[in-house]
Parts: C-alpha cells; structure tokens; sequence
C-alpha cells in the first residue's frame, strides 16, 4: 500500500510538472511569436528607402491637395462646410445679432453668401502652387513632416504658399466681390470707423455717444484688413485644413491608403 502510494504520488508529480512545462512552453512560443511579429513589421518599415517614404508623403499631400481643390470649388464647398465656412469679420460678427434682429437678415446672408462663393471660385487655381511646393519638398522636409504633429505638413505649407497663393487668389476675390454692395459698404463703414478713433477716446462722435448709453459693444469696431484680405485669408486657411484632413485620415485609416505606395508607407 505504501509503495503504491509512493508510485502515484511519484506519477501526480511527474504530471503536475509536466503540465506547467507545457505551460511555460507555450507561454515561450506566444512570446516569441509576438516578438518575431513586432521584428518582422518593423523590419519592413525600416527596409523602405528615405526616398520610397518621402515619395508616400508626397502622394499622401498630393491626394490631400486634389481632395481640398474638389471638395472647395465644387458648388457652396466653402458655404455648407462647418470647418471652413467663412463668417463675417470680428470688427462686424458682434454686431450681427443686432443686424438681424433690425430686419438685416438679407443683409448678412448676401455679403457671408458673396464671401464664400467667391473663396469657391479661387479654389481650383490653387493645385498648381500646392503641387509646385510638393514637388520642391526635400528629403530633409518630407523627415520633418512624417516627425512632426498633425500640422506639420500645414506649417510646410504655410511656408512656401502662402504668398503665392494671396497673388493668385487676391485678384479672384476682388473681381468676384466687386459688384457686391454689402462688400462696397463695409470697406467705406470701416474707413469711416478708422477715421473715428479720435472720436472714441474723447467720447464724442457717433461711437462715444454709443460708449455713454453702454451700447458700443454693439456697434462694429474698425479693421486694419481690408475685406478682400479677410476673405483671400479664410480662403487659404480653408485649403490648409482640408488638405491636413486628408493626410491625416490616409496616415490612420487603411481604407483611405488607396495606392499601393500609400499603403507600403503608412499601412500597418
């Protein structure tokens, strides 16, 4: 009796270590297979040349570019989109609520309408400079942007378009705002306004008599930015979000990485 005892307690061992062997096996193989896995995807990340990745990042922006130029200059693109939609100045939004409420509603619609259909016409003209920065984008720059935050593509390019992009768009706003007379007006209101300052600080004047009866928040301040500015502004800051939109969904989201270089450089 006590030997067959000692034989199944001798077997019981023998299982119990057995079985946490398997266990320390297994829990070997899933570490290892996990770790040739992470090695693996790595090891194809790294294997893409500088010049393959920059080669992504410049299709990504290029597809971000046509992507913004399409959605913009297609029919109300500016007005019916919540992230670009141009409002009216802040010298002038202060006073909108009271515009309204004194039966200005046609008033504020058409000059917030004539304002961002005429950024909608401006749209398309500006691939041609985007895609000239893009193709000008080094090495080192394409590093800098795939390093970089969520804006750094859009501070690249509020480095090298900006200016060009005020050249080419500027004229399209003043020819498309020119018979607008709520534009027309606002320009001579602001100079008036400008013209007035002195006015203000010493009380008199239609504003310092608004500033003695407590209603001169109501009334529109003066602006050092013509409306034409303001509007070729808004435009251009439009194009930057679309186009950090776009890269930023095809950096994070497989179904946007449409191209085989798209999905070797940013696919997981």
């Amino acid at each position: 009796m006590k030997k067959s005892i000692i034989v199944s307690t001798l077997i019981l061992s023998s299982s119990l270590s057995f079985a946490f062997d398997l266990s320390a096996i297994a829990k070997n193989v899933v570490e290892n297979v996990t770790k040739e896995q992470t090695t693996t995807q790595e090891t194809s990340t790294s294997n893409l040349s500088d010049t393959t990745v920059s080669n992504g990042l410049k299709e990504a922006l290029k597809t971000g570019v046509n992507y913004a130029v399409t959605q913009l200059g297609s029919n109300n693109g500016y007005l019916n989109n919540t992230a670009v939609k141009i409002p009216l100045p802040d010298n002038l939004a202060k006073a909108e609520t009271l515009i309204r409420s004194a039966g200005g509603n046609k008033i504020a619609d058409d000059l917030i309408n004539s304002m961002n259909s005429a950024a909608t016409q401006a749209a398309p003209q500006t691939a041609e400079i985007f895609m000239n920065a893009i193709d000008k984008m080094s090495l080192t720059d394409a590093q800098k942007i795939l390093s970089g935050g969520n804006d750094s593509a859009t501070n690249y390019f509020k480095a090298n378009t900006t200016e060009s992009l005020k050249k080419m768009i500027a004229p399209i706003i003043q020819k498309s705002m020119k018979d607008n007379q709520v534009a027309s007006y606002y320009d001579t209101v602001n100079n008036v306004y400008k013209s007035s300052v002195g006015n203000i600080t010493n009380n008199s004047g239609v504003m310092g008599m608004a500033k003695n009866f407590g209603v001169d928040s109501y009334i529109p301040g003066s602006s050092n930015e013509s409306l034409d500015d303001f509007i070729t502004n808004k435009a251009i800051d439009g194009l930057f979000t679309m186009i950090a939109q776009k890269e930023g969904d095809i950096r994070t989201n497989p179904v946007s990485q449409t191209t085989s270089l798209l999905k070797q450089v940013f696919g997981k």
